[in-house]
């Protein structure tokens, strides 16, 4: 599956004041969208000479350079720490039967409004990844974890596994992920994006200590959904 890779982030220190700039804190298809729109906008007031038509499209550049965002994080540090791979609201936490076992599930709601830049939950190796085509269902119905298209993947490190995946939505029409089997990842690193409203869900060892409950707003890399325990890890 072709990706989109994610804008570099090390062009300026951090610390230095006003070293912050837009071109550092958004994915790459803000600027894309955005320009088509403006360059629109440009046309419409031109040819019409009026400032009316051009608010539409001016409006959608706007939303577009807003929706593309990709704010930096705090990754927590820490053996066993799971982060969420997504921003959203987490709408459940259940024990499903797999034919590798037990395993937890945690589902995660990413409305149009979420930082939609998603990030890998553990450190290791990418050791599988599949990308599967399917329907547009409601994010919101839990059969779209199954029938929607979706990429999953799964990270191995430290003596257990996480897959996670991401799921397109009623809106989301390309889900981005930038690695490959074999590739390290780190814990919070970014690995790709779902483009508008979406779900992530994600598959922890029946061992694993959940953290978060339903209802809860997370962010990707800095909330920690589950802690892994010292025993159950080889």
């Amino acid at each position: 599956m072709e990706g989109v890779p994610l804008v570099p982030r090390n062009a300026v220190s951090a610390g230095e004041p006003g070293s912050r700039i837009i071109v550092w804190t958004m994915v790459r298809d803000g600027y894309i969208y955005g320009i088509v729109f403006l360059a629109l906008a440009v046309a419409l007031w031109w040819f019409t000479g009026g400032l009316w038509p051009a608010l539409v499209p001016v409006a959608l550049a706007a939303f577009f350079l807003w929706f593309f965002r990709d704010p930096e994080r705090t990754i927590p540090s820490g053996p066993g720490l799971i982060v969420s791979p997504g921003d959203g609201v987490v709408t459940e936490t259940i024990v499903i039967n797999t034919p590798e076992g037990a395993r937890q599930r945690i589902s995660i709601f990413l409305s149009v409004f979420n930082v939609h830049v998603n990030r890998s939950p553990i450190a290791g190796v990418l050791s599988s990844v599949r990308y599967q085509k399917g329907q547009y269902l409601n994010a919101m119905n839990p059969a779209s974890a199954d029938q929607n298209e979706q990429n999953i993947a799964t990270v191995t490190g430290n003596g257990y596994e996480v897959t996670f995946k991401q799921i397109a939505g009623l809106l989301a029409r390309r889900i981005v992920f930038n690695f490959k089997e074999g590739d390290t990842m780190e814990r919070g690193q970014r690995v790709g994006l779902i483009k508008f409203g979406s779900r992530v869900n994600v598959l922890l060892p029946a061992e694993a200590e959940v953290r978060v409950k339903v209802g809860q707003k997370v962010k990707g890399g800095s909330t920690v959904l589950a802690f892994m325990p010292e025993g159950d890890r080889q």
